[in-house]
């Protein structure tokens, strides 16, 4: 770090609260600036170019310093810098971006709603679904279900939503009527001899007994990542989905699929819910919807939601509710160029060809000493390491192991991003095979720098 104090760094202590990031270890070690990107690359204020394995964060897809995305933004500055959808006003971008996603939805949806973030698009859900129970005179439908180790943004209801104990505590969250079903976490979760359909099978038991236990005309709704993203990468195992919608269809209950990190090609299909066969009654949409360029989120409503909703906005006089950039012109057309270059350039297809070589490639990794589980679909991947292979104890304190590793690949050339133990790996969809190696072989080197320290020689 440049300590000069008018350096970058410097001023950065001095003036910048971080998210996601411990505020006193900060004033210590100060931050890592990032001044340039292209491609799959990105560059420090100090020269040092690293491949960017998260793709910012899990939404990068087409890489950075695209100029069609960057032309695509000035046009629309220079014609129509801003405007909003408030009392029926709308503008070409946004009627032409709510179409397309309408169209390109893997289950018939009806209308588009835009935010600015997924925690926003979220936190709308919630309230859309508490909006439509007391349209369709069901009040005591309120309480919504997710998972611990789930991640659904962090405004107060999304949060909430969140099943992370970092996201509620000190907080005063979870709000409530919000409730935390399992995670659907083979490897760490299952018990001695349960295959994967018998522990999916008894996460679907435990999904009835909460509904039963708080009263299935009480449960408004579901929320769920088709792969769980910040919670570790936790794929589903064989038979979940299937089972988990049979119970909500059982008991009238809504399914929310938060394709945040998973839609538009992440998973080697468009969209999460069509790798693991979901039908959604809400899509949560963003990150990659414009490869992150400009803020914009999104909700995919189906009939089931819209009708209600659009009867109690009648008996109002409104649908009260609304976000002043949401849907601004100039996100909307970025965010249309964007879909068009996924969808010319074949991206979806390069994250299921390239993908599954660097799957092959991390599953190599099984037999290293200090690797519990690889786990991943597409571009998208998590490597989970243990101290202890059989035990699958940690190395000291949780997340230590994780740390240690990850900074050896940044200093080996490679941002990445340790959830706890967990290293994740989810590049943007232009990476090709022979970059994948090169990410992979400074993993393997990062590897080799820890052992010294996790298992010293006697």
């Amino acid at each position: 770090m440049d300590a000069r104090p008018n350096s970058p760094e410097a001023r950065d202590i001095r003036y910048h609260l971080h998210g996601y990031t411990n505020a006193r270890k900060h004033q210590e070690s100060g931050p890592l600036i990032i001044e340039k990107g292209d491609g799959i690359y990105v560059e420090d204020v100090a020269g040092n170019r690293y491949i960017e394995a998260m793709a910012g964060l899990w939404s990068v897809a087409v890489g950075f310093s695209e100029k069609r995305l960057v032309d695509a933004a000035a046009r629309q500055m220079s014609k129509l810098p801003y405007y909003h959808d408030f009392g029926s006003k709308s503008h070409s971008p946004l009627v032409d971006l709510a179409e397309k996603l309408v169209q390109m939805a893997p289950v018939p949806m009806s209308k588009a709603y835009f935010t600015n973030s997924g925690s926003e698009a979220n936190d709308t859900a919630m309230k859309m679904i508490w909006y439509r129970s007391n349209a369709l005179g069901q009040p005591a439908r309120k309480k919504i279900i997710s998972r611990k180790r789930g991640y659904h943004g962090v405004t107060i209801a999304s949060a909430s939503l969140t099943g992370l104990p970092n996201n509620h505590l000190s907080f005063d969250l979870p709000i409530a009527n919000v409730l935390h079903t399992s995670a659907p976490h083979y490897w760490r979760d299952a018990e001695p001899g349960e295959s994967e359909e018998q522990f999916s099978s008894r996460l679907a038991d435990d999904l009835e007994t909460l509904i039963l236990a708080e009263g299935p005309e009480t449960i408004a709704a579901f929320f769920g990542e088709p792969i769980m993203g910040a919670g570790g990468v936790i794929v589903p195992p064989a038979g979940y989905w299937a089972k988990v919608q049979a119970v909500l269809s059982k008991y009238d209950i809504l399914l929310v699929a938060d394709e945040v990190i998973c839609g538009f090609g992440r998973t080697g299909e468009m969209f999460g819910s069509q790798t693991f066969g979901i039908k959604p009654d809400i899509m949560v949409l963003s990150k990659q919807i414009s490869s992150s360029y400009l803020p914009i989120s999104a909700l995919l409503i189906n009939e089931k939601m819209f009708e209600p909703i659009a009867d109690e906005s009648d008996r109002i006089g409104t649908f009260g509710h609304g976000f002043t950039g949401g849907g601004h012109p100039v996100a909307a057309a970025v965010a249309l160029e964007n879909l068009k270059l996924i969808e010319e350039r074949d991206l979806v297809g390069n994250a299921r060809t390239v993908g599954a070589h660097m799957q092959a490639r991390l599953r190599k990794l099984t037999s290293h000493p200090l690797v519990g589980e690889v786990r991943g679909v597409g571009l998208i991947a998590a490597v989970e390491l243990v101290a202890d292979q059989t035990s699958k104890a940690p190395w000291g304190k949780p997340g230590a192991l994780g740390g240690l590793v990850n900074g050896f690949l940044q200093q080996n050339g490679v941002i990445s991003r340790n959830m706890s133990d967990a290293i994740a790996f989810c590049p943007p969809l232009i990476i090709t095979e022979t970059q994948v190696d090169t990410l992979i072989d400074a993993f393997e080197r990062s590897l080799a720098a820890a052992m010294p320290q996790v298992r010293p020689l006697d």
